[in-house]
């Protein structure tokens, strides 16, 4: 029987293809989660990683409006299968539509308990960065991620419009 391994990556300028060609099957915007590389050439992904390289070392609110937030790559068994991002803190916006963790699955990869896997080790990981209650928003009609925020010790704080509120607190 094969030894499945699942490690959790942060996003470095050095990433190369294996990301790449992930992050193209996930489509652009499913349900609120946005893959701003979908639909990218090699060359703009590569400016992406040096842009998100240096807005996860900010501190404060950038340009405005943006909180610095941090990527990482989950792998099973070295290849890459998920990713996910974490907001270091919120603004008033982001406690009505963003919260501090958004994360997707590639599609031929789902099925597999990996979101589970993946939301428990960002949750880890926010813990690092200083982040002590994390808030997922998640859309009323993505059951698959509501169930499992609740797995991971969510607890739906409301519903409003299309949205779930779910906080999780660390073990």
């Amino acid at each position: 029987m094969e030894t499945i391994m699942h490690e959790l990556k942060r996003l470095t300028v050095h990433d190369g293809r294996d990301i790449y060609d992930m992050l193209q099957e996930i489509p652009a915007d499913e349900n609120g989660f946005l893959n701003s590389m979908a639909r990218k050439s090699f060359s703009e992904f590569q400016m992406w990683l040096e842009k998100s390289v240096k807005n996860s070392e900010q501190n404060g609110i950038i340009d405005g409006w943006k909180v610095p937030e941090t990527t990482f790559w989950l792998y099973e068994n070295d290849i890459p299968v998920g990713y996910g991002k974490i907001r270091h803190f919120l603004t008033e916006h982001l406690r009505e539509a963003g919260g501090n963790i958004g994360y997707a699955i590639r599609p031929s990869a789902r099925g597999r308990g990996l979101g589970k896997i993946l939301l428990k080790l960002l949750i880890d990981q926010g813990g690092k960065l200083g982040v002590n209650k994390f808030l997922l928003t998640i859309h009323e009609d993505n059951e698959p991620s509501v169930r499992v925020a609740l797995a991971c010790g969510g607890v739906i704080e409301k519903q409003y419009g299309n949205r779930y509120y779910i906080w999780i607190e660390p073990a």
